[in-house]
């Protein structure tokens, strides 16, 4: 059987062919989107084990430093500097420590306790202590946070950038809380300058729980390439299945539905 592809050029076929390269087109570029969410994922994750075991570095190394007076940030670190290692030295100020609500570990909801970190040069960093549970008899009550140790510590941990959305410390139960850690925004309640970052303590303080580095799921985008470019083939065979299908006409089984002089009467089977 001569298989003919003429019917391709009309403008129904040409219709189906558009809609088919457009879909795939999409398909294909979702597919390449995924695909540099993975590497941006897969390079934070190399970031966060790589800031497990490397010698930690000075803060003033990785981020600015401050320039201006009380209530003031310093610049923001680069994008490749979260997750960095450091290491800084100061004394810590309990007397503005601040609550951060709503954080999870090991699926509990509870604290984190961000303690500002005074430098020799009268400028902070705010440093995430540790993790802490929430007081048995509620939201209302104060939760029991141990002491920052006193006189001068060097701490080391892995340097964070600010998060985004956060809003002035709130007064709740006789301490400061928030919900994001936004320095630009603390600092103004503050009587120092701060590191436009905080610092995530590789120890917590005795009795607080460590608040772990949570790795971005590379995987699941891994997952959705493939995912994408497996539909952008399967709608590109679907268009050259039909069209093959078209080509060929009727099947067998159909032609003894067709007029009686395409059928040999003798035999009962196509001519």
């Amino acid at each position: 059987m001569q298989v003919v592809y003429r019917f391709l050029a009309t403008p129904r076929w040409l219709g189906y062919a558009a809609l088919t390269v457009a879909a795939a087109t999409v398909m294909v570029l979702l597919g390449l989107w995924q695909l540099d969410r993975y590497h941006q994922r897969a390079e934070i994750n190399a970031r966060i084990d790589a800031g497990t075991s490397a010698t930690p570095v000075a803060l003033t190394g990785v981020v600015g430093a401050p320039s201006g007076g009380p209530g003031t940030v310093g610049p923001a670190p680069a994008e490749h500097a979260q997750w960095t290692r450091v290491t800084v030295t100061g004394t810590y100020d309990p007397a503005h420590e601040i609550l951060v609500r709503g954080r999870t570990v090991e699926g509990a909801v509870g604290f984190e306790v961000l303690t500002p970190l005074v430098l020799g040069d009268g400028k902070a960093v705010l440093v995430d202590r540790g993790w802490v549970r929430p007081a048995s008899s509620g939201a209302l009550t104060a939760p029991q946070v141990p002491a920052a140790p006193s006189g001068s510590v060097t701490v080391s941990g892995r340097l964070q950038p600010p998060e985004s959305r956060g809003g002035r410390p709130q007064e709740v139960a006789g301490h400061a809380e928030i919900r994001r850690i936004t320095p630009a925004v603390i600092a103004p309640t503050l009587p120092y300058a701060l590191f436009d970052a905080y610092v995530s303590a590789d120890a917590p303080t005795a009795g607080l729980t460590m608040v772990p580095a949570e790795k971005q799921n590379a995987l699941q985008n891994a997952g959705y390439v493939l995912q994408w470019w497996l539909f952008a083939a399967m709608t590109v065979y679907g268009f050259g299945y039909l069209a093959r299908r078209e080509a060929r006409g009727p099947r067998p089984d159909n032609l003894l539905d067709e007029e009686p002089d395409e059928v040999d009467a003798a035999h009962g089977v196509p001519r």
